[in-house]
């Protein structure tokens, strides 16, 4: 399975311990040197990210379709849409709404950190959503709109 992720699921599942689900989930993550660039801003998320075998860095080669992108949404998640196309990605994990839009405008299958939580449940990588997202929104500043909120834990079985 190839897995290409933009900053904010990485940082955020990281800040609440539960980077693994991903590694549980997909084997492995590609990010691009734009994405790492963004990670590597905190210096203890550069320290974790690096000692990760299966995140790997790739360069996405498609710039025109970067530097068009970049119009609308910032470089990390232009250049993860960017190298998901190239790779034809099983999934490109994005949680930011003007991203999500632009990578399905191009046909990429998308999944965000609500996704990865009720993947890992269903699963069984993990019991409860509820106190993750709780987490997600307390200690890393995960916005979660009231309405997704609700759906998810109705989604998980936890309402």
């Amino acid at each position: 399975m190839i897995v290409v992720s933009d900053t904010s699921p990485i940082t955020n599942l990281l800040q609440v311990r539960q980077l693994h689900l991903l590694q549980k989930l997909f084997g492995s993550v590609i990010i691009t040197p734009q994405v790492y660039a963004e990670l590597s801003e905190l210096e203890f998320q550069k320290t974790e990210i690096g000692k990760l075998k299966w995140i790997s860095v790739s360069e996405p080669h498609n710039i025109s379709l970067i530097h068009d992108l970049e119009k609308r949404i910032d470089i990390g998640e232009a250049s993860s849409i960017a190298l998901a196309i190239e790779l034809k990605a099983d999934y490109l994990l994005m949680d930011e709404h003007k991203g999500r839009s632009e990578a399905e405008k191009l046909g990429l299958k998308i999944t965000g950190i609500i996704g990865v939580l009720l993947r890992a449940k269903n699963e069984m990588h993990i019991e409860l959503v509820k106190p993750i997202l709780h987490q997600l929104q307390m200690e890393a500043n995960f916005r979660i709109h009231p309405l997704l909120y609700e759906k998810a834990l109705e989604t998980a079985g936890e309402k």
